[in-house]
């Protein structure tokens, strides 16, 4: 039997730029609020809410105080956030027993247990693996995998923890991996195709490869800073931050050496969601150079999608098992050497490597509203499935 259809579907938090995306997707099939905590180390103390209706991506979100550490003890004691950010959502809901509580963190288990509706437990990341007590964080999962109808983690890494580790039954799991906008599907494959180049990065000489993402320690610097100064005749553009710390010197330090060298290597910096797409279909090859490192190997790459649904050839390092097995879309290398080789191969071939039909194909499903298609069709499967065993 499906659900109501006047309920509403309310996503805790919305802070990762991710879930915004997918919550954004899901407004467009269901009414959907998203909900952004801002968290400060005395939230307990402030009770002020505001409500904005984001234009791009298309969402309403509301903002309300959290108190740092909520989850913890004797914080949890004190605060008594769970109680109150219960009761924030309750009063934006009519049918509580109807609408559904989609949390994005281990941290909201305590609401999920005190949700008088459907909960849903939508696992982006491998939390235990971000240097929090593990015990804490997998207790967490335990929870709210006990309180919630449906699971969805984006990976399968992700299902094998929660399963194996935080006591989740393989019934309520429904794998959705992170994905692309349907606005940045292309209409038909793409060979060579023109396209708008970014103001920003018109000057620079082709042929151009292009690092799309955050500019982060679950990058491989070291591989970059050698194949860049091996590849003479490639121009490179980095999209993306890079005021996040990188505790490895070595890698500290080749990401410092990339930023400073200029002439054809250039970082334009962090830009909107909206806009990584005119870089991705800028470019003529798409690298992903990821470290083999937790939480980032057991994810789903955000950035592998972007790609994706430009078209364009990808090569890629093996830090995320999510893309072991996704060759041929994109070329899988170990080193510099390798790297480089296939570089030189897609030289040779004016950057067609073949695959441009079957990337075009596998992008028209790779979408965020595909995903919350897939959530709410997992979660009315479930409902209807506990209904007939009842």
């Amino acid at each position: 039997m499906p659900l109501n259809q006047n309920m509403i579907w309310h996503v805790l938090d919305v802070r990762a730029v991710w879930i915004k995306e997918f919550a954004a997707a899901l407004s467009a099939q269901v009414s959907t609020l998203g909900w952004c905590p801002q968290i400060t180390g005395t939230g307990m103390f402030r009770d002020s809410e505001s409500e904005t209706a984001l234009a791009n991506p298309e969402l309403r979100v509301r903002y309300f105080p959290l108190q740092r550490g909520f989850a913890k003890f004797p914080v949890n004691v004190i605060a008594r956030e769970a109680e109150r950010v219960s009761r924030r959502i309750l009063k934006r809901t009519e049918r509580p027993a109807d609408s559904i509580l989609v949390c994005t963190s281990p941290h909201y288990a305590p609401v999920a247990e005190r949700w008088p509706g459907v909960v849903v437990y939508y696992v982006t990341d491998l939390f235990v693996a971000y240097g929090d007590n593990p015990a804490f964080v997998t207790a967490l999962d335990q929870r709210l995998c006990k309180a919630a109808r449906l699971v969805c983690p984006n990976s399968d890494r992700i299902a094998e923890y929660l399963t194996q580790s935080a006591g989740c039954d393989p019934e309520t799991i429904s794998i959705i991996p992170n994905a692309t906008r349907r606005t940045n599907i292309l209409a038909a494959p793409s060979f060579h195709s023109t396209v708008e180049v970014p103001a920003d990065v018109r000057d620079l000489s082709r042929p151009l490869a292009g690092v799309i993402g955050n500019l982060a320690a679950n990058m491989d610097w070291l591989i970059l800073q050698e194949v860049i100064a091996r590849t003479t005749w490639l121009s490179w553009v980095f999209v993306g931050p890079t005021d996040m710390e990188i505790s490895d010197p070595r890698q500290r330090d080749a990401r410092d050496r990339l930023k400073r060298l200029g002439g054809r290597v250039r970082f334009v910096g962090p830009k909107p969601y909206s806009e990584l797409q005119n870089y991705a279909r800028a470019v003529d090859v798409g690298v992903l150079p990821y470290l083999k490192s937790e939480p980032t190997y057991s994810g789903s790459p955000t950035r592998f999608y972007e790609h994706l649904a430009a078209g364009r050839p990808m090569i890629a390092t093996r830090g995320f098992a999510e893309l072991l097995k996704l060759e041929p879309m994109l070329r899988l290398v170990n080193t510099a050497d390798e790297m480089i080789l296939a570089l030189e191969e897609l030289r040779r071939a004016d950057f067609r490597d073949g695959h441009e039909t079957l990337r075009w194909q596998a992008s028209q499903t790779e979408t965020w509203e595909d995903r919350a298609a897939t959530m709410r069709s997992a979660l009315n499967q479930k409902i209807a499935r506990d209904r007939e065993a009842a």
